[in-house]
């Protein structure tokens, strides 16, 4: 594989339910990666932008919870009808998408 030019991580830590710190998991995780990685297949990206499962990002409260490099923009509260505009506005346009930035206090 040829070096990307973007690395998209998200998170899919599960944990117990009723977990105080909650989990990107529960937040409906597998969900957005899949249409991460059906929109990457359907686009042919799959070579300029990678996609990994990772464990915990850190605000679990704010999930589910993807990280993008190179930049370190992270996105939270992510649904799957938010990787469109991901994908078209920051990782091919190179404007962040605005609407799921997570907050300073969060990142």
């Amino acid at each position: 594989m040829a070096k990307p030019d973007h690395h998209v991580f998200i998170c899919m830590q599960r944990r117990p339910d009723g977990h105080p710190r909650g989990s990107c998991g529960a937040k409906n995780a597998e969900a957005v990666f899949n249409a991460f990685a059906q929109a990457l297949i359907q686009r042919n990206l799959q070579n300029r932008i990678a996609l990994t499962q990772t464990g915990c990002l850190g605000p679990c409260q704010a999930g589910a919870n993807v990280l993008v490099y190179p930049g370190s923009v992270m996105y939270s509260w992510v649904e799957p009808t938010d990787v469109p505009a991901i994908i078209e506005q920051h990782l091919l346009g190179g404007q962040p998408y605005a609407d799921k930035l997570a907050p300073a206090d969060l990142w």
